[in-house]
Order: structure tokens, then C-alpha cells, then sequence
């Protein structure tokens, strides 16, 4: 993101002058987090990229590749005769993302180390799409202003965003669940992320000078989800510890994920991924 980059929850790869505190690292251990995260918002993604016209034979740029995950859905979807390619600012997600394509036996992917703002403008794309991304971008309005440099008239702008606020309500039930997660929320905002980025999409679009956007808002309900969530949690902790909030209400953290898993089955009730809110438009 610009010469001072800061990190997506996906990657990096949007200009802005201000770089947040990206809250979740850039260790193995999160690439692996976030490779488990793309499998399960796998299914959403598509569906939404589906919605918003990604179609076979296009040109997509990608913003933000991480793990490569996002970027290998869209070459599937627009096959052989489409590419995709893949901006992000971090190296080591780079050459991940490299070997995970070849695995994949994926040739219509690239991945630049780049940003949007120094991007050379070439053959206009037909799509421009990005993943959880957003959400740590200090001005993301400004951030999606040079996509029009980028994507033919007529065009395609379709993201992804995170939205906390539905989630809560859901888990009222859940009390040392509601509490940990209340922990990982007050820890990203901290960060200078916006854990409701997704809803804030409308305006995000409106004062980027895009036209309004088309939004919908999707709650995963599984009892995988417990483990999702202590897994945010987790890669949060030591920036819970950082910042000094209290964890003594949640007990002994070696015990922590055994007593959710128990809270939950206990509750006999499916259990919340936080809100996924997807906005597109053409341009």
C-alpha cells in the first residue's frame, strides 16, 4: 500500500498515506490462518463474484493477494482465456502465492509486487476486485479513486468487507464466546482497523466517485465457526497483551478454545462467522 504499505486482511496493495498497524502479522502461522479462512469464505466469494458479472474470458485485477487465495478463485472463473492479476506489496506472500498457483496447475494467474498507485496502466482490466482488504486502509475512499486509471468504462468494482456488527446479537447466548471476541474487536480497532468496513462499502464506493453500490450481507452459521473465532482471537493475543485489556475474564487461556468448543455445544445452536458484506458496481 504505497511506499508506506500496510497489510490486508487478505494482502496488501492499496496507496494510502497513512499506513495502519496491520493486527494479525505476517508470520507462517497466519498465512496458514488465512489460507483456512479463504476455504471457508470460498463459496461467498464466488457467489458474489457471480453477482457482480466476474465471467469467463475477463481480465481481473486483483488487489491485495495474501496467500494468492482470492486470486486463484477469480483465474477459475474466468478460465483459459481470462487472467488474473494479483497485486500485493509483501514478498514472502508473494512467493507463497507463486508456488500455491503452480500447485494448482493455475497458468492464467500472475502476482506483482506492487500497489495500485504505481501500477504501470496498460490493457485495461475488466474487473477489479479485493478481499478484506479495506478494513486497514486509513482513507479507503482515496485508496479505490485510481481504479478507474485501471478498468475499462463499463466495468466491474467488486469487494468484500468484514461487519462485526451483526455478529454480536447472534452470540448474546454465548457469554465467554461474546467476551473473547469482544477482546479481538476492541484490539483491531485499536490496530486502526475498521471492523465495519463492510457496511461502510456504500459510502466507500460513493465518495471514491464510483456509482452506488449493489450490497448484500452474508452470515455463515456453523459450529466451525468456534473454532474460526479463537482462531482470530489467538493471532490477536499478543496485541491483546500489547495493549494491556484484560483477560482475566476469560480464565486460563490453555483452556480457553476447550471451554468455547463446550460453551457452544452446550448452547445446541449454530454458531456465527462475522458478517461478510460484498458491494459492486460498474463504472
Amino acid at each position: 500500500m504505497c511506499s508506506n504499505a500496510t497489510r490486508g486482511g487478505e494482502g496488501r496493495a492499496i496507496s494510502t498515506d497513512t499506513p495502519a498497524r496491520y493486527a494479525f502479522g505476517n508470520t507462517d502461522a497466519e498465512h496458514e490462518r488465512l489460507v483456512r479462512q479463504s476455504a471457508v469464505l470460498a463459496p461467498l466469494t464466488e457467489r458474489f463474484f457471480q453477482d457482480a458479472g466476474i465471467a469467463p474470458g475477463q481480465r481481473v485485477l486483483e488487489f491485495g493477494s495474501g496467500a494468492g487465495d482470492v486470486a486463484m478463485l477469480a483465474a477459475r472463473m474466468v478460465g483459459p482465456s481470462g487472467e488474473v492479476v494479483g497485486i500485493e506489496r509483501d514478498a514472502r506472500s508473494i512467493e507463497l502465492a507463486k508456488k500455491r498457483a503452480t500447485r494448482a496447475g493455475l497458468t492464467n494467474v500472475q502476482f506483482l509486487r506492487a500497489d495500485v498507485s504505481d501500477l504501470p496502466r496498460g490493457k485495461p482490466f475488466d474487473a477489479a476486485v479485493g478481499r478484506l482488504i479495506l478494513q486497514f486502509v486509513p482513507d479507503p475512499a482515496a485508496a479505490l479513486r485510481p481504479i478507474r486509471t485501471h478498468v475499462r468504462a463499463g466495468g466491474i468494482v467488486a469487494f468484500q468487507e468484514i461487519s462485526w456488527s451483526p455478529f454480536f446479537p447472534l452470540i448474546e447466548h454465548l457469554p465467554l464466546l461474546a467476551a473473547t471476541m469482544q477482546l479481538s474487536r476492541e484490539t483491531l480497532r485499536r490496530s486502526g482497523a475498521n471492523t465495519d468496513m463492510g457496511l461502510d462499502l456504500y459510502h466507500v464506493f460513493r465518495n471514491a466517485g464510483l456509482p452506488t453500490p449493489t450490497m448484500l450481507v452474508e452470515i455463515i452459521l456453523d459450529p466451525g465457526a468456534v473454532q474460526w473465532n479463537f482462531d482470530v482471537f489467538k493471532s490477536l493475543l499478543p496485541l491483546i497483551e500489547r495493549d494491556g485489556l484484560p483477560l482475566h475474564a476469560l480464565g486460563d487461556l490453555d483452556t480457553l478454545a476447550e471451554r468455547l468448543h463446550a460453551e457452544a455445544q452446550a448452547s445446541d445452536r449454530p454458531i456465527p462467522f462475522q458478517g461478510l458484506v460484498g458491494a459492486w458496481c460498474h463504472i
